[in-house]
């Protein structure tokens, strides 16, 4: 193995994998898809409400990274292997939700809301995750390995040296953290001064009933994911 640090912008002639061939770490695990999965029901319905509300997305790679190195970290050792399915396995549900949020708004302008009810949206759904899975199959190695080094994918790059950071610890992941605290704090304040001076108090009530518990998330769902769209 060559003694020259890993880099992820390395050019194609002098990339090597973070993890050698030959070493064999824990990756497709219980934990990390269970994980993985709440992080993509989470964020995919963030992202559909302020999608909805907004018309934009912020991508959850870099955030789901980062709070999985986290969570991860205080039920024991993780593998950078497994953060990167749990960020993986976030981040695919976060975007098929936002296909869903951004086609099928567009078809029932069209005329066809009547014809889209839970049992047509969801296999529509999960055929476009299947076809996502399929299609990607092929097109890595003609995408990712042999144009290394052509196509930069600055967010791929950046989630990647991300998941480093945290599995080298130290300083170098305390950046990172740093980096998304302070993030988060800019982003409280700055939406609790807005509160403030619309007269609103600066927290979100907490919800008084069980029925009333998915209408809290939904108001406050805004304000959590801008802890991380700053922090990216």
């Amino acid at each position: 193995m060559s003694e020259r640090p890993w880099s992820s912008t390395a050019p194609a002639g002098e990339f090597r994998t973070y993890v050698p061939a030959e070493e064999s770490l824990k990756e497709f695990t219980i934990r990390a898809v269970i994980l993985g999965s709440l992080f993509g029901l989470l964020f995919g319905a963030v992202s559909v409400y302020v999608g909805l509300r907004a018309g934009l997305t912020v991508s959850a790679s870099i955030p789901i990274a980062v709070l999985s190195i986290s969570i991860l970290r205080a039920f024991g050792r993780s593998t950078i292997l497994e953060n990167n399915i749990v960020q993986t396995t976030g981040s695919a549900g976060e975007s098929l939700a936002a296909g869903v949020m951004f086609t099928l708004p567009a078809l029932i302008f069209l005329g066809f809301g009547s014809e889209f009810t839970f049992w047509r949206i969801f296999p529509l759904a999960l055929l476009g995750g299947w076809l996502g899975v399929l299609f990607m199959i092929p097109l890595r190695r003609q995408l990712i390995v042999k144009e290394h080094g052509n196509l930069t994918f600055p967010e791929g790059t950046a989630c990647a040296d991300v998941l480093v950071a945290g599995e080298r610890g130290g300083s170098f992941a305390g950046r990172v953290f740093w980096g998304l605290g302070l993030g988060g704090v800019y982003t409280f304040l700055m939406n609790s001064r807005k509160r403030v001076r619309a007269g609103s108090p600066a927290l979100p009530s907490a919800p008084p009933s069980l029925r009333n518990i998915w209408e809290w998330v939904t108001s406050s769902a805004p304000r959590w994911r801008g802890f991380s769209s700053r922090a990216e």
